[in-house]
């Protein structure tokens, strides 16, 4: 068997095609099986179809203390990218480690791997744990069981490590997502005699109109967090349809839009103002089109991550890494849950930069896998003391 590193369990991490519409079982069973080469057995949790798994496991005595480090096992999809390097297996050239996934985030997943391993050699007084979920990217859905499994146990982790991109720096806040879709229903006429239909495109765009002027309030007005490079909670439109053909009056459309919230922000009442703009507007359409509609539901969300710069967690992590500096990142993760859901205080830190996450070509190099080594050894060597 070949000597377990974090480059070699990267380079076999890599070389599973886990994106997230396909199985990550065959990733999930190679490191459970090496980490029962050590006498520990995981927690395997499989979804309903029996085709993809969250993995838990946890070293040590038993108490409510301890660290967990969390990743993710899927990456996006390589189609209609122009990579120079085969996607699915890990090239190293100039010092650099290229493959989907290196940097977001199986460089962090191999690294939290083998120091879980060289941590069972030592005696730890304290407990480690080990958390890699799937379907991170399409909105942190897999973790949601893995979570309730956390919420059973008799003991939990003291603080999270979330090991996503950022350079090595430690991040104490990020955005929440609440993914939304609007449907509208309009009533359908020849086109010829428009106006005697209500055009469901048109309600469409009276609905992004909405949208639009809520993103400009906020922008002027709202709440500001200049940690982050856009400081303030964001609305996005991302999918329109609608129409069958140009001479039908559509009688359905659907717009798929999102709020990227700052903590301080509640989402849900930007939601609710939005609904009331929209029912103003309803009240009019209904007069000539009684069956006329827009119906918005929420179709994801997950919580936002704002740790205090003073805690616990963040001088725990900046004593391993040597950093005193904290930032802000504007990608989503799964800390936000951890945060809200069982109160485990948690940062995000993990080498590589997202800079490289969902691009073609994607790379980590030598030296920030090496740092986040250092940062783990220095984990386990202050939990063993």
């Amino acid at each position: 068997m070949e000597k377990l590193s974090t480059v070699n369990i990267l380079k076999k991490l890599v070389s599973f095609p886990t994106v997230s519409r396909d199985a990550n079982l065959d990733l999930i069973n190679y490191i459970a099986d090496i980490i029962r080469c050590e006498k520990v057995n995981p927690t395997i949790i499989k979804n309903k179809e029996n085709t993809k798994a969250n993995l838990f496991a946890s070293i040590g005595p038993e108490n409510n203390d301890g660290v967990m480090l969390s990743g993710h096992t899927d990456v996006v999809p390589i189609d209609g990218q122009n990579w120079t390097k085969e996607p699915f297996e890990c090239t190293l050239e100039d010092g650099l480690y290229f493959g989907r996934g290196t940097a977001d985030m199986k460089g962090f997943v191999a690294s939290a791997v083998n120091s879980f391993i060289k941590a069972k050699s030592m005696k730890l007084k304290r407990p480690l744990y080990l958390a890699l979920s799937y379907d991170e990217e399409i909105g942190c859905l897999g973790v949601r069981s893995l979570i309730d499994l956390m919420k059973e146990l008799k003991f939990k982790p003291a603080m999270c490590i979330v090991g996503e991109p950022t350079l090595m720096s430690i991040a104490t806040g990020h955005k929440g997502k609440t993914a939304l879709r609007a449907d509208c229903e309009g009533v359908e006429a020849h086109s010829a005699l428009a106006p005697k239909g209500m055009n469901a495109i048109h309600l469409a765009c009276d609905l992004i109109n909405e949208i639009r002027s809520m993103q400009n309030e906020i922008a002027e007005n709202g709440i500001k967090d200049h940690d982050y490079d856009i400081p303030y909670t964001t609305l996005h439109v991302g999918k329109i349809s609608g129409g069958i053909v140009l001479n039908i009056v559509p009688n359905k459309a659907s717009v798929d839009f999102e709020i990227r919230n700052l903590v301080e922000d509640d989402p849900h009442k930007i939601l609710n103002e939005i609904k009331q703009k929209i029912s103003f507007l309803l009240e009019k359409i209904n007069e000539k089109a009684p069956y006329a509609d827009i119906k918005i539901n929420i179709t994801n969300e997950y919580p936002g991550l704002n740790t205090k710069i003073n805690s616990d967690v963040v001088n725990f992590v900046s004593s391993l890494t040597g950093k005193n500096n904290t930032i802000k990142v504007a990608f989503g993760t799964e800390g936000g849950l951890f945060d809200t859901k069982l109160s485990i205080p948690t940062i995000v830190c993990g080498p590589g930069s997202m800079d490289q996450g969902h691009k073609p070509d994607e790379f980590i190099s030598e030296e920030q896998l090496e740092l986040c080594d250092n940062m783990l050894e220095n984990l386990i060597n202050k939990m063993s003391k």
